[in-house]
């Protein structure tokens, strides 16, 4: 295994493995407000959750459109 890892192919792959989303939940938090889920039960917080990945996926969209 660490014959495979050690190739230039597999470093590059396991590095990308390694990036952090923790400034994905930061922003989250504080950019758009929420700091819990307002509803109960499993289909309806997965409906809220997906509300707000979709606001947080259009502000970045926005913001990458204004910067090019």
């Amino acid at each position: 295994m660490q014959a495979r890892l050690d190739t230039p192919g597999a470093k590059a792959r396991y590095a990308h493995r390694k990036q952090t989303v923790e400034p994905v939940f930061g922003i989250i938090k504080s950019a758009l407000g929420f700091t819990r889920f307002h509803l109960r039960g499993l289909a309806k917080v997965t409906a809220e959750w997906n509300r707000i990945a979709l606001a947080y996926n259009c502000r970045r969209l926005h913001r990458l459109r204004l910067a090019t």
